[in-house]
């Protein structure tokens, strides 16, 4: 690289490093500026210093600022969640983000979401008391998921919200809106002293599609707010207020992720998200626009600084946390997950949207569930119930998917449905086909559980949600202490990622200016960290 023509000059306590390690560390110090100089053995990169146009220094090629990670992203986002840095771990239903996840995170200033979906009332309200007393006022925020076929959960789950004053939700997996996660919004409804309409219960919506998107950056439907006014479940000065504020604060773009997914690219996909904001918001006004995040594919530093490069308030993980010792996954399926590559995912039917054909995003390496899941669904769409499936196709279900009868099967259904959702087994009466898909349910549902609770007899049939971004994850730390699935914490990774992102942010604003950057020496590799406090400290090599 030439010589500039102004003639800058830079002087620092440091000589610059010249060599891929030395150039490497200082760009790596984020708190720092850093400077790109050239020096008699070539280009050479310092931290720290200062430039000017006097003096006998060397000449200054290039500069950037210092950008520690929480410089990334949206400072709104920070200051409504209570948050050190813009970043997500997101709900995994079935407590896979467990209250450990949550915990760990909190306290090192990030954001994460309970995986409550499918979990019952009681076990979610214990998780509720460990949040209360293990970290008071720090953030959290719960999963509310759609279930289109169990309507009551989702009820009670938002009364269980309101009841413990739980102030941030992720919904996640919605079509189309419904009371329950209105009403959690509009609850949350009050002015304050100064008149301005304030939203005490946070939403932040999961989407991939446009239509679900604009429905969460609009105001509450009047229809659904006058609904919940009549039913006395918001106030009238809630239902006043309604028209003033979008349903949702935030909305994740979410691209090819795990479990539910349309598996868009989100290069595609979150620019027309932003443009789509960027309408709703000169139509309304709104005080404070929707934050607009990305998820879906994240797990390498570059990746996740591509999405700020492009837009994104904020980012969410979920498939690398699931690997991490605090994640609610057994620990056999941590295993699984570090072994993963990028393309060892396939589509299978979902559970709790089994009968609309919706399918979610599965590890299928070491693992039959795909494949099984899908000849169920097979069934489902050729019979028309349990007694018309073919006895030969009949008895491979029970010999080796079940390993039981498909009565007893059903026995068990009964047993689970009457103290979870009664409201299910009247829904049979007189429906073959859906007895059949509730019996189909159980092994989509117990697969899942087998994989939390590593039940070693039943390794084969692990349903492990899980994204391409595990395996971009797994290829980065290859040779790094992060390899090893035991040293794996979802603060690290967080704070890896951030971090990393940070640093190839800076590599790109240096190569805007001309620089090229050696590429054994533009590469974020992760290593211990020094210190655990919000990142403000990590150990360089």
């Amino acid at each position: 690289m030439d010589t500039p023509d102004t003639p800058l000059r830079w002087y620092g306590d440091r000589y610059p490093g010249t060599d891929p390690a030395g150039i490497y560390q200082a760009l790596a110090e984020l708190d720092q500026p850093c400077f790109i100089v050239l020096t008699p053995e070539g280009i050479g990169a310092a931290s720290g210093g200062f430039a000017t146009a006097q003096g006998d220094g060397l000449p200054l090629l290039a500069a950037a600022q210092p950008l520690p990670p929480e410089r990334l992203g949206s400072a709104a986002f920070r200051a409504a969640h209570g948050v050190a840095q813009p970043y997500m771990a997101g709900a995994m239903a079935g407590g896979i983000a467990s209250a450990d996840l949550v915990i760990a995170l909190a306290r090192e200033g990030f954001l994460a979401s309970f995986g409550a979906a499918g979990l019952l009332p009681e076990t979610i309200e214990r998780t509720l008391a460990r949040f209360a007393a293990e970290i008071p006022g720090l953030p959290y925020a719960v999963n509310l998921i759609h279930s289109p076929s169990e309507d009551r959960l989702e009820r009670e789950a938002v009364e269980l919200f309101l009841r413990h004053g739980v102030r941030c939700v992720e919904a996640s997996a919605y079509m189309d809106l419904t009371p329950h996660v209105v009403r959690y919004r509009l609850a949350g409804l009050r002015r304050d002293a100064d008149g301005r309409v304030i939203a005490d219960n946070r939403l932040i919506a999961k989407v991939s599609r446009a239509e679900t998107a604009e429905r969460f950056m609009r105001p509450a439907p009047a229809p659904v707010v006058s609904a919940l006014l009549e039913r006395g479940l918001i106030t009238s000065e809630q239902a006043a207020l309604a028209h003033h504020l979008p349903l949702a604060d935030d909305i994740t773009v979410e691209a090819d992720s795990g479990g539910h997914t349309d598996r868009r690219p989100l290069p595609a996909l979150l620019p027309t998200i932003l443009r789509l904001r960027d309408s709703v918001q000169r139509e309304f006004r709104y005080a404070v626009p929707v934050r607009v995040g990305a998820g879906g594919g994240l797990g390498t530093p570059v990746a996740v600084a591509a999405a700020f490069a492009m837009g994104a308030a904020y980012v969410v993980t979920g498939s690398v946390n699931q690997a991490c010792l605090e994640s609610g996954a057994s620990a056999r399926s941590r295993a699984m997950l570090a072994e993963a590559g990028i393309a060892d995912c396939e589509m299978a039917p979902a559970a709790d949207m089994f009968e609309m054909g919706v399918e979610l995003q599965v590890l299928k390496k070491g693992t039959l569930f795909p494949m099984r899941a899908k000849r169920l669904y097979e069934l489902y769409q050729s019979c028309d119930g349990l007694e018309s499936i073919p006895p030969a196709d009949r008895a491979r279900l029970e010999q080796q998917i079940f390993r039981r009868s498909l009565e007893d099967v059903w026995q068990e259904c009964v047993t689970y449905f009457t103290r979870r959702d009664p409201e299910q087994l009247a829904r049979v009466q007189g429906s073959p086909k859906r007895r059949m898909a509730l019996v189909f349910r159980w092994y989509l549902g117990m697969s899942s559980r087998w994989a939390v609770t590593g039940d070693e007899d039943r390794a084969m049939d692990y349903q492990v949600w899980c994204g391409p971004a595990m395996g971009s994850f797994n290829d980065w730390v290859t040779g790094s202490y992060l390899k090893t699935p035991g040293n794996r914490r979802v603060a690290d990774v967080a704070h890896h990622l951030m971090r990393g992102a940070a640093f190839h942010t800076r590599l790109a604003q240096l190569r805007t200016a001309g620089v090229h950057i050696p590429p054994t020496a533009a590469d974020y590799r992760p290593v211990p960290l020094e210190t655990p406090a919000h990142g403000s400290s990590v150990g360089l090599r």
